[in-house]
């Protein structure tokens, strides 16, 4: 007997339904599960898509605006039937980019926003009957509004408070009282004033009011420290600018020192720290010399008077007692050799008898030698400088033992100094690098000592290196991303895809074909109709390959 592989015939033609329907209803409950989840991300990201989509794209209408400008532009936002929304803190206004440049305008002839500082527009809305104080009042809080606005165009600036302290002033009082301000700031967090920048800020204020010192500006932050100078002129902080000047010159004596001593000693072999004390006091100083007096011929001359009187002299009344005697005429005058002189009087009584005199006086004055010299000290001058080398000394081996580590334990508790006259030289080199001076008391020392080696740290593993775990962290939300996307195309759409291919090929198999009806193995044909089975076959796996394919896959089954 032959076994046959017989073709079902249906008896009855089943009545035609969709193919997605024919589809769902071939496939088990997994993948009717597996596509409804397929489905219902589909329909979750095409409803994202569209509220994003629908969504307006929300700009910058106004930032930075206090609460009462805030209000009244969100109440005319409301009437306008314009949707908006705040920021995190409530410091900005978002409404749709399309409407903002309308916006903007519509509120501007409305005079919004209007700005919590009020500068001299306030002088604007004077009232009938106002008084001289409250127009002074007005005056003031009007030039605070101005200089506010000044002060808060600096980047760095946040917020600011300007308090005018203008006294009255009154032609009667003999000693005038000078006006005074504060200045209280608000930075923006992480944002910083140098001194530069303060010193601006007080000169802008004492500039704008009259009369004012800018040493009676002061400028606080808001954590009440002041930055500016102090009204008495002593700074109450130390100035950063004198420490890093300090630190400048400090570091370039040790770059110097280091650069001296390298080339001698080795590189690493020599460490150098240089203390620096500075002097930035401002002195200024005046001095008037005079010279000892002059001979009159390298003098100058700064006034001469001369007064000459010249005429006859009377002769001389007689004197003594009246008589025949004092009516004589006198006699000539004797000078003896020898002798007492003659009385005063009775040798000028002589001696100008009937002479002609003469009078002559000269009075000379002379320049005073005067030098006055002003001298002004430099600030950040050196007062004294101290500079401490440390040289590394070579070790002392012990022989046979360099090469093990017992010999380099022994070798670190003894070391080979330097010579007094290597010592000395490098001293020398040293002092005539930072410019050693002995009349400001500088001091300058040379040390020889072994350097100790700090024992080398165990390499971490590479999954404990920080830039390993940053590398992870920054790398872990795409490669997860991934594996989740491959897990879902591993694990539910190919299963469906494959399921999908095995249900075409089950819905071919069950199509009705004519299969022609080969003989069973050991059945006796001719050669002629074993040709023409052979023929057929292949004619049949040309056309159809898939049914082939199934009868072959029924035959290695064992099935019926």
């Amino acid at each position: 007997m032959s076994a046959v592989a017989e073709v079902p015939v249906p008896t009855a033609t089943p009545v035609a339904r969709p193919a997605v329907m024919q589809r769902w209803t071939a496939m088990d409950r997994g993948q009717r599960m597996r596509w409804g989840g397929v489905a219902a991300l589909v329909v979750v990201a095409a409803a994202a898509a569209v509220l994003f989509y629908r969504q307006p794209d929300y700009k910058l209408l106004f930032s930075n605006l206090s609460d009462k400008d805030g209000g009244a532009i969100v109440a005319q936002l409301t009437q306008m039937n314009v949707p908006y929304k705040y920021t995190e803190g409530g410091g900005a206004i978002l409404i749709p980019s399309d409407r903002v440049h309308d916006v903007r305008l519509k509120l501007a002839t409305q005079g919004l926003p209007k700005g919590s500082v009020t500068g001299f527009e306030l002088m604007e809305n004077s009232k009938f009957g106002i008084t001289q104080f409250q127009e002074r009042l007005n005056f003031q809080r009007g030039l605070e509004g101005e200089l506010t606005r000044s002060i808060l165009a600096l980047n760095a600036v946040q917020s600011a408070r300007v308090h005018l302290a203008l006294p009255n002033q009154n032609g009667f009082f003999r000693e005038q009282q000078k006006p005074s301000a504060s200045v209280l700031l608000t930075l923006y967090p992480g944002r910083v004033l140098d001194r530069a920048q303060i010193a601006g800020i007080v000169h802008l204020v004492a500039s704008s009011v009259p009369e004012m010192a800018p040493s009676a500006v002061s400028v606080l932050d808001d954590s009440g420290k002041l930055l500016s100078q102090s009204p008495d002129g002593s700074a109450g902080s130390v100035d950063m600018q004198q420490l890093m000047y300090t630190q400048q010159i400090e570091q370039q004596y040790v770059r110097r020192i280091l650069d001296i001593l390298e080339p001698v000693v080795g590189k690493g072999n020599v460490k150098a720290q240089v203390s620096a004390e500075m002097d930035f006091s401002q002195t200024d100083q005046t001095l008037e010399q005079h010279r000892p007096n002059q001979s009159p011929e390298g003098g100058a001359i700064r006034s001469q008077q001369v007064v000459e009187s010249n005429g006859e002299q009377k002769p001389p009344q007689p004197t003594g007692v009246p008589g025949a005697t004092s009516n004589q005429p006198p006699q000539n005058a004797t000078a003896p050799i020898n002798g007492a002189n003659p009385a005063p009087q009775a040798a000028a009584q002589q001696a100008g008898g009937g002479a002609t005199g003469s009078k002559r006086e000269s009075i000379t004055n002379y320049e005073v030698d005067k030098t006055v010299r002003v001298t002004r000290g430099s600030t950040g001058s050196i007062k004294r400088l101290t500079a401490a080398v440390v040289v590394n000394a070579p070790q002392v081996m012990p022989a046979g033992d360099a090469a093990t580590a017992a010999g380099a334990a022994a070798a670190s508790s003894g070391f080979k100094p330097l010579t007094a006259q290597q010592q000395e030289q490098l001293l020398t080199l040293v002092r005539e690098t930072v410019g050693y001076s002995a009349d400001r008391g500088d001091s300058v020392n040379v040390v020889s000592a072994p350097f100790v080696q700090d024992a080398q740290p165990a390499e971490l593993p590479l999954w404990r290196q920080p830039e390993v775990q940053e590398m992870a962290k920054s790398l872990g939300i795409p490669i997860g991303l991934a594996l989740f996307g491959a897990l879902v195309l591993l694990g539910l759409v190919r299963p469906m895809l494959k399921n999908r291919k095995l249900a075409k090929l089950d819905a071919i198999a069950a199509d009705d074909l004519e299969r022609p009806a080969l003989p069973a193995p050991g059945s006796e044909l001719g050669p002629s109709q074993e040709q023409l089975r052979l023929e057929q076959a292949r004619q049949l796996a040309k056309q159809n390959p898939i049914a082939v394919a199934n009868i072959v896959k029924t035959w290695i089954n064992g099935d019926a």
